[in-house]
């Protein structure tokens, strides 16, 4: 079944016409090692900072990703970095249905986080492997648009 995103229905990643697999790139064989929690941490950064009027603070202990200007700041993007278990996560706000969507879809990867969870937002595990940076991108976007309004 094809995921569903902001802009409708899309084939997963090795589907997608004109662009190599996931973890290959064009010319290259695919790196066999498994990229390491840094470099996860750091592509979700490199993805949050990429949108407009986004900036970086700590919060609750943990790298945290704002939208918006001065105090009209609102979190779109917190990293949950073993917060309260033994995943590297992130936890972003969804839209309606969203969460219920993507928790009974795939329940390894995707789960209700605490404290927030009520409210819709989505928890991603960073951890189970391959990491589908194409739905991370998505779903981050996503939650900048629900914050930004």
């Amino acid at each position: 079944m094809p995921r569903r995103t902001r802009a409708g229905t899309r084939p997963a990643p090795q589907e997608s016409p004109g662009r190599p697999a996931t973890g290959v790139s064009a010319g290259r064989a695919p790196d066999p090692r498994p990229p390491s929690p840094e470099d996860r941490v750091e592509r979700l950064r490199a993805l949050c900072l990429s949108l407009p009027e986004v900036a970086e603070r700590v919060s609750h202990g943990e790298p945290t990703w704002f939208a918006g200007a001065g105090r009209r700041a609102r979190v779109f993007v917190m990293l949950a970095d073993h917060h309260h278990d033994d995943r590297l996560a992130f936890w972003c706000p969804a839209p309606a249905g969203a969460q219920e969507f993507l928790i009974a879809e795939d329940p390894d990867r995707f789960f209700r986080p605490p404290y927030v969870g009520h409210r819709g937002w989505i928890g991603v595990d960073l951890d189970v492997p391959p990491v589908d940076w194409a739905r991370i991108e998505d779903l981050v976007a996503d939650a900048h648009a629900l914050v930004v309004g």
